[in-house]
Parts: structure tokens; C-alpha cells; sequence
């Protein structure tokens, strides 16, 4: 059986490497890559690498969750009165909203 080595070349090109495709931005403004250079540089890296983190980051991460879906995920247990907050001292609590 003859068995086909790869160039050492592709040996040393990781699959990732090879589906990496260029993005060119147009039209943004000096502001915004004042902004990007001087995050970069807080990062430790460049302003290239400092837009692929933040591109990764808004496009690949999983999904915030929005409040209100959290709070209807959480179980219901227990009463309304387990959750009365009872003031120090023993006296009537002020309404929070007057």
C-alpha cells in the first residue's frame, strides 16, 4: 500500500487557516478607528486583531438573554408573602414607590 505524505507546507497550515476569508471596511469614520486603534492597544494587540476579537465577540457569541425572559424562567415557588421584606426594628415599611 503506498501512502501519500503531505508537503510539508500544508502540513504546518491549520484547517482553519485555509477558510479564513479577508473583509476590506470602507467609509468609517476617524473616530471609530481612533476608538479601535486605542482599544487594540489597551488589548495588547493590533487594530486588525482588535477587529476580529470584536467582530467574533458581537457575531459568534451566544445570544444575551433579554430580563424579561430570564425572570419567566425562573421557577415559581413559594408564596408573595415569603418574599415581603419586613423592616428593621419591627415598624410598618415605607412604600417604596411614594
Amino acid at each position: 500500500m503506498i501512502r501519500k505524505t503531505q508537503p510539508p507546507l500544508l502540513a504546518s497550515i491549520t484547517l482553519s487557516t485555509l477558510f479564513m476569508a479577508d473583509l476590506l471596511v470602507r467609509g468609517v469614520e476617524v473616530a471609530v478607528v481612533r476608538a479601535l486603534k486605542k482599544r487594540a492597544g489597551e488589548h495588547g494587540r493590533s487594530a486588525e486583531a482588535e477587529h476580529r476579537a470584536i467582530l467574533t465577540a458581537a457575531l459568534l457569541s451566544p445570544p444575551r438573554r433579554k430580563l424579561a425572559d430570564l425572570l419567566a424562567s425562573m421557577p415559581d415557588v413559594g408564596c408573595d408573602e415569603d418574599f415581603t421584606r419586613h423592616p428593621e426594628g419591627g415598624g410598618v415599611s415605607a412604600d417604596v414607590f411614594d
